[in-house]
């Protein structure tokens, strides 16, 4: 960039994730400090489309380390695909005197980030989906709150599941990965979790599972279901015709969206928006910031969004050997 930044856009898009909103006080509170003007664009790439914008400042941002969801909301934009809404996007970046834009979202968010980048506004993204699943970086805000969510609703459903002798299908978020669903797994303990980075073998997955841990001793089982392998309703229907158990089926849906961001996404947020405007402030932009081996680390764009993450094979090993032989969590 061969301009001084004055003044910088952020916006979160695609699904919300919590510490979407420290990451923007973190931008926010460091462009400050740089002495850069910060506007917030609401409702993702559409309310750059729309003009659909409010002046933030340190202020503005306090007292949202701890709020879930977004405070700039989040949408997704069929129109910013198009040509002619990316035109429409730019005029609004130029009405605005904008510099840049500090994108915090996933793939799809990168996507158009790139697109924007090409019209020549300079574009920083933060990874930000509870899926975790972004090649270029070893870890996403929102993973962390999303799997304690899940873990403690799993947990609350064992200690009824135990007291009826009853086999519980729990359906979690991961359309494409399973990375949440495989986490969640091993936290508590899992009789079987289906993800669908692996075809499904009804048999061999789930029935054969399920028979071990009754013939150790156990009366209740645990089957957690990433929604991409298919509908948790039918995964129970299958095993009450082959096994003859009646299973009690929970989708927990969008509440894994929700709540207070852990320490860890709140602390990693924080991060990765002071990153995302130092890039800015030292005229790099056109990247991503992503954490590799406990580092901050800048990507690339067009680099990042080429790399693909694949469920960690160790961690698949660690689930199946826990559940070798064992009648207890």
């Amino acid at each position: 960039m061969d301009r001084p930044i004055k003044r910088i856009g952020v916006l979160t898009s695609g699904g919300d994730a919590p510490g979407m909103n420290p990451a923007v006080r973190a931008v926010v509170r460091t462009a400050a400090s740089y002495g850069i003007e910060t506007i917030g664009i609401r409702r993702g790439w559409q309310g750059l489309i729309t003009s659909d914008f409010v002046k933030l400042d340190s202020t503005s941002v306090g007292h949202t380390l701890s709020r879930g969801g977004t405070i700039l909301y989040t949408a997704r934009s069929d129109e910013f695909m198009e040509p002619k809404g990316r035109e429409r996007a730019l005029t609004t970046c130029k009405m605005l005197g904008l510099n840049g834009i500090v994108a915090i979202g996933g793939d799809g968010t990168f996507r158009g980030a790139l697109e924007l980048s090409r019209l020549g506004i300079p574009v920083v993204g933060i990874p930000a989906t509870i899926d975790n699943d972004i090649g270029c970086t070893n870890y996403t805000i929102g993973f962390d709150t999303a799997c304690n969510t899940a873990i403690d609703c799993i947990d609350k459903l064992r200690d009824t599941m135990q007291s009826h002798e009853r086999c519980s299908v729990v359906e979690v978020m991961g359309r494409n990965a399973g990375f949440l669903a495989l986490y969640v797994g091993i936290a508590v303990g899992a009789t079987a979790v289906l993800v669908p980075e692996h075809p499904l073998n009804f048999e061999k997955d789930v029935v054969e599972r399920i028979r071990a841990s009754r013939l150790s001793g156990n009366t209740h089982f645990m089957i957690v279901v990433a929604e991409g392998v298919g509908s948790a309703v039918e995964i129970g229907k299958r095993i009450k015709e082959e096994i003859g158990i009646d299973p009690r089926v929970t989708v927990l849906g969008h509440i894994q969206r929700g709540g207070a961001p852990s320490a860890r996404d709140r602390e990693t947020a924080t991060r990765m928006g002071f990153y995302a405007v130092r890039a800015f402030a030292e005229g790099r932009g056109n990247c991503i910031i992503g954490t590799q081996e406990g580092k901050m680390v800048e990507i690339p764009i067009e680099e990042a969004l080429t790399m693909k993450r694949t469920l960690q094979k160790e961690r698949y090993q660690v689930m199946k050997a826990m559940q070798i032989g064992s009648h207890m969590t």
